[in-house]
């Protein structure tokens, strides 16, 4: 029988929330925690691929050419300094595919397809997704199981995830894809900020339960780290942001053996959610 990760897409329509920082990081310490774990880049940006050490200027083969068709998957997977952890890069051209796509048959499952391909036994992928709600979002959202939404600790915090939920309900109803949301992730947390410690318990009373006890601080070494080419566990394993990300990868293997225990997947109730939102409820008095 064919091996089947698990899928997981971090996505925030909301640009410079933390996305691509958990993305490498997380994908790292689970890499370090003992799992067999593939970044899937399909940002143009390119900043996963870079902030894990791949210089993209320097590939032949991406996100691209495998979205488009041209290259098998494997052909296009790099491997990094982390054991156990490899990357399926991007690069700039990768903002093309979103315009090729739109005349492809079933180019909502461009991904999807591309990652059912597979061969490599991977127990994660993790997708890092653009910061907006296009083709190549999409993509990321119909290939996903679930998703991690990143919430920057920050006055808007909460504005565009009534639509992001609304995506995702769209998605199920149209594609015929249950994705389920693992659950949002507070970052760039400050807790000497009045504010944030006012967002955190906005976004933990809209989200009842499904709101990581893991937070992720503001942390100059996770603003350092990329620049080098590593992850937090590489440049510097000490700092409070490592310490963060370890303890999210731990929570989130925790979850993982409760789910396969109960054999039940954690769903948020979009109607729900989006009600208490409200289309003009601010998150903060």
């Amino acid at each position: 029988m064919k091996w089947m990760a698990k899928i997981i897409s971090l996505i925030n329509q909301k640009g410079g929330v933390g996305k691509t920082t958990t993305c490498v990081n997380l994908a790292a310490y689970l890499a370090a925690l003992g799992k067999r774990v593939l970044i899937a880049d399909i940002d143009p940006q390119a900043n996963a691929t870079s902030g894990i050490g791949i210089n993209h200027a320097e590939l032949e083969s991406h996100m691209y050419h495998v979205l488009l068709g041209d290259v098998h998957p494997e052909a296009a997977i790099r491997h990094t300094a982390l054991f156990s952890c490899d990357m399926l890069p991007s690069a700039p051209d990768l903002a093309g595919a979103a315009v090729e796509l739109v005349s492809f048959d079933s180019r909502e499952f461009k991904l999807r397809e591309a990652l059912g391909q597979l061969v490599t036994p991977y127990d994660y992928v993790l997708i890092d997704s653009p910061p907006s709600l296009g083709l190549l979002t999409v993509n990321g959202l119909v290939a996903a199981d679930e998703v991690i939404i990143p919430v920057q600790c920050e006055y808007y915090a909460l504005e565009g995830l009534g639509q992001l939920l609304k995506t995702i309900e769209l998605i199920r109803e149209h594609l015929g894809r249950n994705i389920h949301v693992k659950g949002a992730l507070l970052t760039m947390f400050d807790r000497r900020n009045r504010l944030a410690r006012l967002i955190e318990k906005e976004v933990r009373r809209n989200f009842p339960g499904y709101v990581f006890d893991s937070i992720i601080p503001r942390n100059v070494e996770l603003a350092e780290a990329p620049s080098f080419g590593k992850t937090i566990l590489q440049y510097e394993p000490t700092s409070r942001g490592a310490r963060a990300y370890r303890q999210l990868a731990e929570e989130f293997l925790q979850l993982e053996r409760k789910e396969a225990a109960s054999q039940t997947t954690p769903l948020i109730d979009h109607v729900t959610i989006t009600e208490t939102l409200g289309a003009e409820n601010a998150p903060v008095n």
